[in-house]
């Protein structure tokens, strides 16, 4: 927290609120969003003030209060919008305090980013869909329709639709999700969400690259139709999204840890790429606490991903920055902001189904009071280790006469080979400290950690 400059520069500056380069500015909106999801599930408020600075920032906001602001016109596209609004949408749906009366609530804020993307949907152009980009003066991204911009517009539909009862976002959701099947960014055989197409061919020649976060994007998406319509198809979509992320997305010994196929295994991620983990990892926990009928799913790849990535959290000069790579079995030796961003949103997760599930409706206020108690995350660290560790004993003794099959675990196709051009800086001495601990302990004292060294890289 100490090294984030963000909120010390000139509010009239594009930095206040914003990440260091190399990241772009879509980045901070992803991470002012993790930080939202950090203090609902572990009432740590210690970073809040932070984020309403940022999420309420003139150079954020923008003139319309919907987050397309003069001052990053240079970079946003339609995809960024979702990360922005996914955030303020989160506020809203856990009526988190908005304490400026002369701005709008966190749901109007929210309609006010749902109607820009409605207002650029494309019809001349392969039948519908938003481009990836917004403005002319980004060409490429002005021929070319792809999976996160759409993705992104058809949860936040989806959302919208639930938490005002409006049946224009339903409609909106509908259609989003039946022009991205029907022109193939949703693969109607294995559910696997391909990057995008460009317009030259009427988007019939799909760029079939998947990545992580598209997925989750969608998951999270149908996750909140079935839970607000109740219709079948809706749950049958959110499982099938759920099966083909398990397959594709997940590698290992017995496939329960989370990497990125498209980039890992050629050591070629970029620092966007880098970070698309964490999405994925945050909307499937979200849609398991919306439909608890895949939590066992979820949990069995996520628990399991959550330990690896904690392993990798011991590197740099504070012995907290975690690596990107979690198959490896310790700190990789490459830290960055969007690896710390993906371990903390996996392992905060673990405390998801203990927190409220998102309002709707009639239970969505506008909170202004801004006053909040803070906690100590650590007070029990000592008692929360031994009692957790003594669980871990006892459950070590059980798996020992147990076989390793797990019993929720569908069967899947032979183990993908692992990658193994990077080799791990193992860390037993830290590494046990983080992956020791069980149950609620570990999580929220691991994520209090993560969450200080977070800021650090912003």
């Amino acid at each position: 927290m100490s090294s984030y400059s963000g909120n010390k520069t000139d509010p009239k500056s594009r930095e206040f609120g914003n990440v260091s380069k190399p990241y772009y500015w879509w980045v901070a909106g992803a991470l002012w969003g993790a930080l939202l999801d950090y203090y609902h599930y572990t009432s740590d408020p210690s970073y809040n003030n932070v984020v309403l600075q940022a999420l309420l920032a003139p150079t954020n906001l923008g003139a319309g209060k919907d987050y397309m602001p003069a001052e990053h016109a240079d970079e946003e596209g339609n995809d960024d919008l979702h990360f922005w609004g996914a955030a303020v949408l989160s506020a809203a749906e856990r009526n988190f305090p908005q304490p400026n009366p002369s701005l709008p609530s966190w749901l109007d804020i929210s309609a006010n980013v749902f109607d820009q993307l409605a207002g650029r949907w494309d019809t001349q152009f392969c039948g519908g869909g938003l481009f990836w980009q917004i403005l002319p003066s980004n060409p490429n991204g002005m021929k070319y329709k792809n999976s996160v911009s759409n993705g992104g517009f058809f949860q936040l539909a989806a959302r919208m639709a639930r938490a005002t009862g409006n049946s224009t976002y339903l409609q909106w959701a509908d259609k989003v999700w039946d022009w991205s099947a029907d022109v193939g960014f949703i693969d109607n055989a294995t559910y696997r969400i391909y990057d995008g197409a460009g317009i030259d061919s009427q988007c019939r020649t799909v760029n079939r690259k998947s990545f992580s976060y598209t997925t989750g994007i969608y998951l999270y998406g149908a996750a909140i139709m079935a839970d607000h319509t109740g219709d079948d198809k809706w749950v049958r979509r959110t499982q099938r999204l759920l099966d083909e992320a398990a397959a594709y997305f997940f590698t290992g010994s017995d496939n329960t840890t989370m990497w990125e196929p498209a980039c890992e295994a050629s050591d070629s991620c970029n620092y966007d790429m880098i970070t698309f983990k964490g999405y994925l990892a945050r909307y499937m926990w979200q849609s398991a606490r919306i439909m608890p009928s895949i939590k066992d799913k979820v949990r069995s790849l996520l628990v399991p991903t959550s330990r690896a990535a904690a392993a990798t959290c011991t590197g740099g000069a504070s012995g907290h920055q975690c690596g990107m790579k979690w198959y490896v079995g310790g700190f990789d030796g490459v830290a960055t902001l969007g690896g710390q961003m993906c371990a903390l949103e996996t392992i905060q997760g673990l405390l998801s189904g203990d927190a409220p599930a998102p309002l709707a409706a009639k239970d969505i206020t506008w909170n202004r009071n801004a006053t909040f108690q803070p906690i100590d995350t650590y007070a029990n660290l000592d008692t929360a280790a031994a009692a957790s560790a003594s669980q871990s004993s006892a459950q070590s003794s059980t798996q020992s006469q147990s076989s390793t099959q797990s019993p929720t675990q569908s069967p899947t196709e032979a183990p993908k080979p692992v990658p193994t051009s990077s080799q791990p800086k193992k860390n037993g001495a830290a590494k046990a400290s983080f992956t020791g601990l069980a149950g609620g302990a570990w999580p929220l004292l691991i994520g209090a950690t993560l969450a200080a060294a977070l800021l650090g890289w912003a």
